[in-house]
């Protein structure tokens, strides 16, 4: 059942009312609902009225662990937000072999940049658990173009980000050996938790399997586990099935080369 009361739907033709319009004019979604899209990075910084106007084009989805959402080839309709759960999305060869290339978590997006480009999907995306996300229409993202040049500039920003990110990974994976990937995810890992730790001893939840991390960091999983146990013998870190213990998280930022 939809936690937002239903979403109200109607024809995906209707134009959204132009910014600076009475609020009146477009459907005000449910207080949940609303809530929930002012936490999409995209719309970050408009205006509760702004934000409105995109629950028209907003439909909730829920898929089981392991349901793949879209494969590569697949239209792109808009984006996806994560609500609760993960998704990874791969490139898959045609002997079977798979290449994570990124692990999305609540508050995370993807499908932007394809949806712009208006072309079929690259990757596939599966979830890796029970997922809750909300999809966006195309059609409202791209009327909200039309009528308000900040909103342009805001997607440009946050495309430009992923660029970064994007560089900063094939950095990572060129010039860095397996050791600094892992402690650099360890790292992150931590800082996804809150503010960094400081230093002392700091315990870190994968969010996923070994196997999918190491692909993510463009490792076998037989170099990842390896690397576990180097570390584990040079006493920085304590291994509890996916729980990695970090006896000092100083001490494993000053271990990157």
């Amino acid at each position: 059942m939809c936690p937002f009361n239903c979403l109200e739907t109607r024809d995906p033709s209707d134009r959204a009312a132009p910014i600076g319009e009475a609020v009146g004019q477009a459907p005000t979604p449910p207080d949940p609902l609303l809530k929930v899209l002012m936490q999409i990075p995209l719309l970050n910084g408009l205006s509760a009225g702004e934000i409105a106007r995109f629950a028209r084009g907003v439909r909730e989805v829920k898929i089981g662990k392991g349901t793949v959402l879209f494969h590569r080839g697949d239209a792109c309709q808009g984006f996806h937000f994560v609500i609760d759960g993960q998704v990874k999305l791969a490139f898959t060869s045609s002997d079977g072999h798979e290449k994570v290339i990124e692990i999305l978590r609540p508050g995370q997006t993807f499908g932007e940049a394809v949806m712009f480009m208006d072309k079929p999907y690259v990757v596939m995306a599966q979830a890796l658990t029970e997922c809750t996300l909300l999809h966006v229409s195309k059609n409202v993202v791209f009327e909200e173009m039309a009528h308000e040049p900040a909103f342009c500039r805001k997607i440009i920003a946050g495309l430009a980000q992923r660029l970064h990110h994007l560089v900063a990974d094939v950095e990572a994976y060129s010039l860095r050996n397996g050791r600094d990937r892992i402690i650099g995810y360890l790292l992150r890992e931590d800082e996804m938790n809150g503010e960094a730790s400081p230093h002392g001893r700091v315990s870190i939840r994968l969010p996923t399997s070994k196997g999918t991390i190491a692909s993510r960091l463009n490792l076998t999983q037989e170099h990842f586990s390896r690397v576990l146990h180097e570390l584990i013998d040079a006493g920085l870190i304590e291994v509890e099935g996916r729980t990695i213990h970090v006896v000092d998280i100083e001490k494993l930022r000053m271990a990157l080369s």
